[in-house]
C-alpha cells in the first residue's frame, strides 16, 4: 500500500475543532465526524479531493463527545459506510447515559456552562465495537494501520496508527491556546476535559516509542513526537479530577457553584 493522505477537515475555525480524511489509494477512512450537521463540510472537503460521500470506507469514532461523534449516525446514512467505536463509550453513542466530564483546565467550567459539549446528537450503535485493548486491521478498507483501544481521555477512546508513522489521537492531547488557539499551536497541551491524564500518558508513550512521528488531534495540532513525548511525561503524576455532567453546571447554575469548579 502507498503512502495515504492525511485531510484536516475544519468544523470550527482557528483550529479549534477538526476531523481527519485519511485517503488511500481504493478508499477513505473518516476519523471523527464533527458537531452535529457538519456532514456539508466533509462533502465539500471530499469533493476538494475528487471524492464523494460512497468513496468513504470506514467511519472511526475516537471517542462519543460531541464535537467528535456529532454527525456520526448522519454521515453512515450518507457514505453507506461502518462505524467503528470502542464499548467503553457505547452507553454514550447510544444516548442511554448522560455524558460526564473532568476539567481538565480553569475555564473547562465555563465551555461547560456554554452548552456546547453537552449539545445532543442522533444516537447509534457502532458496526464495529472493539472491546478492551483491542486493535482492529485497517488493511481490509484499504489503509496501513490500525484502529486501537487508547483510554484516558474517555473510557472508550479509540486512535488510528498508520504505518506511515501518522497517529491520530482525536482528544489524547491538544495544541495552543484554550481550543487549537492562533498562538503556541506547536505546544502540546490537554484538552477540555480528560478523565485519566496517567493513562493518556501510558497510551501517548507507548505511541511514540512505537515509531509514531507524526501527532493529528481534534483541538489544533499536528504535532511532532518530541512535544507528544514532553507532554506525556508532564502527565505522569497528575490525578484523575472529579466527573460532572451538563446538568451541575447548566446555565441555570449558580455563581457559587461554578466558583467551586474553578477552585
Amino acid at each position: 500500500m502507498n503512502t495515504p493522505s492525511i485531510i484536516t477537515i475544519p468544523i470550527l475555525p482557528f483550529g479549534m475543532v477538526h476531523c481527519h480524511l485519511i485517503i488511500g489509494d481504493e478508499a477513505c477512512v473518516l476519523v471523527d465526524t464533527g458537531t452535529p450537521g457538519s456532514e456539508g463540510k466533509i462533502e465539500r472537503a471530499l469533493a476538494k479531493h475528487g471524492r464523494g460521500f460512497r468513496d468513504v470506507s470506514l467511519i472511526v469514532v475516537t471517542h462519543a463527545h460531541t464535537d467528535h461523534a456529532g454527525s456520526a449516525a448522519r454521515l453512515r446514512e450518507l457514505t453507506g459506510a461502518p462505524i467503528l467505536a470502542h464499548a467503553g463509550d457505547l452507553d454514550y453513542y447510544e444516548r442511554r447515559k448522560e455524558m460526564t466530564y473532568c476539567v481538565a483546565h480553569w475555564w473547562g467550567p465555563l465551555f461547560l456552562r456554554s452548552g456546547v459539549p453537552g449539545e445532543a446528537y442522533l444516537p447509534f450503535t457502532p458496526d464495529i465495537l472493539l472491546q478492551d485493548n483491542a486493535s482492529f486491521d485497517l488493511g481490509r478498507y484499504g489503509i496501513d494501520g490500525v484502529a486501537r483501544h487508547t483510554p484516558g481521555h474517555t473510557a472508550g477512546s479509540v486512535s488510528v496508527e498508520l504505518g506511515s508513522g501518522d497517529a491520530l489521537v482525536g482528544d489524547l492531547v491538544a495544541s495552543g491556546v484554550l481550543l487549537g488557539g492562533l498562538i503556541r499551536t506547536g505546544h502540546a497541551t490537554r484538552p477540555p476535559f480528560e478523565d485519566d491524564p496517567q493513562a493518556v500518558s501510558v497510551e501517548l508513550m507507548s505511541m511514540v516509542d512505537a515509531g509514531a512521528q507524526r501527532f493529528h488531534m481534534g483541538h489544533g495540532g499536528p504535532l511532532p513526537a518530541k512535544e507528544v513525548r514532553r507532554h506525556a511525561l508532564s502527565l505522569r503524576n497528575l490525578k484523575p479530577g472529579r466527573k460532572y455532567g451538563m446538568q451541575t453546571v447548566g446555565c441555570a447554575c449558580s455563581e457559587r457553584k461554578l466558583a467551586e469548579f474553578v477552585d
